[in-house]
């Protein structure tokens, strides 16, 4: 005779029926105690239990597969599907991908179901989840027989304690500077974004800088601080949310696309960039923004700092502060900066170019004011009406424009005239050499042109792969 076990629930029915028919008790009392809503279901109990005896009590469904469930098959799918492409998505995210780009259809609590059995959390899963499930998992490791199912549930087990794993520091100073910026409350009741550079090997915070949003303006001042204090270092690291708006919706100018000008800019001073979605990819700066977000804001508060430009005249008494404590000594002698450019090339280099075309006034329109290229004794140029140009904008806010392998500066043409010939004493004009740099690499438009190309060849490619 088979060994019959009953559930909580089942036993108490069983015990209550085979006390009534040993004891021919009253059948009132048994329904009362079962919850139950007739006499009649008391007495289908007792018949089924003369019967059947104790095996009578066992849910007829028990064992059974459910004619809708899932196969095992279909669950390893989806487990490969999340582990291999959608492993940084929560479960809501994965659901909608999965319906959008797999045709598998699933509700969030079904895909909830199927990576939690694989011991897969969500990455906003919540401490008491993650305490729950490693406890599960410590107690099937001590039942485990093969040393196979242990190191697979201990691994496991690591996966839920440290989702950033440690990192070994760089030998060199210089050698790898991680990158990003932070949008947060820094200061007032508007959010700010903090971009900041944080050298890999020693912890120590090269730059800093306040602005409205991410943009190309913020890194171009951390690496003109880098450049300037430090020299040029070897490799950025930085995320891609610059690479995947390559082209910004509604825009086709090349001063939106962040990334390729500020790639371009690196690429002519020698400094290598990688760039990563994952933020294990770059924990440090991570790591930085919050702590700062602990210590910069009561600073700036305390200090009564308002807006954005004095918030930037305050970081670089702060960062100095903040070093002299927490980062480590900087070692020169293990130092791979290079040998720091002069402010000339720093200027030429960190430029924005902006492609153009000169219209039917001789003139070029550039953030909807209007110039025509002068050369180095300020006489005007004029070339004819669709002539591609390419614009340069240097750090410091100077214009030149290259038009057919020269370079010209810009001069503003003004909407009035700021002297009248017939009303006005019009000053004597000094004589003055108009600088204009000469014609390097850095400053052709077909460079750039075949520099830019690649970059969305290279992001082409790496979308095909997502998708």
């Amino acid at each position: 005779m088979r060994k019959v076990e009953l559930s909580l629930k089942e036993k108490e029915k069983y015990e209550t029926i085979k006390k009534l028919v040993e004891t021919n008790g009253n059948k009132e009392r048994a329904r009362i105690k079962l919850k139950l809503k007739s006499i009649r279901q008391i007495n289908r109990l007792i018949a089924g239990y003369k019967e059947y005896g104790k095996e009578f009590f066992v849910h007829g469904n028990r064992g059974r597969k459910p004619k809708h469930a899932l196969t095992d098959e279909f669950k390893d799918e989806i487990e490969t599907l999340y582990t291999s492409k959608y492993f940084d998505c929560t479960y809501t995210q994965f659901t909608e991908y999965l319906a959008q780009r797999e045709n598998i259809f699933l509700s969030v609590p079904e895909v909830g179901q199927i990576l939690r059995e694989k011991y897969i959390l969500s990455p906003r899963a919540r401490k008491i989840t993650k305490k729950k499930l490693k406890k599960k998992l410590v107690a099937q490791k001590q039942k485990a027989k093969s040393k196979k199912e242990v190191a697979k549930l201990q691994a496991s087990i690591v996966a839920i304690e440290d989702s950033h794993p440690r990192q070994p520091r760089c030998i060199y100073f210089g050698e790898e500077v991680q990158t990003d910026a932070c949008i947060h409350i820094w200061f007032g009741n508007t959010k700010t974004a903090l971009h900041a550079a944080i050298d890999d090997s020693t912890g120590h915070v090269l730059a800093a800088y306040f602005d409205n949003q991410e943009t190309l303006n913020g890194y171009y001042n951390i690496y003109y601080q880098i450049l300037t204090k430090y020299g040029i270092p070897y490799l950025f690291k930085t995320d891609k949310r610059t690479v995947f708006e390559y082209n910004k919706k509604g825009t086709t100018s090349d001063e939106d696309n962040t990334f390729t000008q500020f790639a371009y800019a690196c690429s002519q001073l020698g400094t290598s960039i990688e760039c990563s979605s994952i933020p294990e990819f770059k924990p440090r700066i991570e790591r930085l923004f919050e702590s700062f977000q602990l210590r910069l804001i009561p600073e700036l508060r305390l200090a009564n700092i308002t807006t954005i430009e004095e918030a930037n005249r305050f970081l670089p008494s702060f960062l100095d502060k903040y070093n002299s404590r927490f980062a480590l000594c900087i070692n020169d002698t293990k130092s791979v900066f290079e040998k720091q450019p002069s402010l000339q090339k720093i200027n030429l280099t960190l430029a924005v170019l902006s492609r153009r075309i000169v219209d039917t006034g001789h003139s070029i329109c550039f953030k909807k004011k209007h110039y025509r290229p002068v050369n180095s004794v300020g006489t005007p140029i004029y070339f004819g009406k669709g002539t591609k140009c390419m614009v340069i904008e240097a750090f410091d806010k100077s214009l030149f424009v290259t038009i057919e392998d020269s370079i010209f500066s810009l001069e503003e043409i003004p909407e009035v005239q700021v002297y009248s010939e017939n009303f006005d004493i019009i000053p004597l004009a000094e004589a003055k050499k108009i600088y204009i740099p000469k014609m390097i690499h850095p400053w052709k438009r077909e460079s750039f042109e075949k520099f830019a190309k690649k970059q969305k060849e290279k992001l082409e490619k790496e979308l095909e792969k997502v998708s």
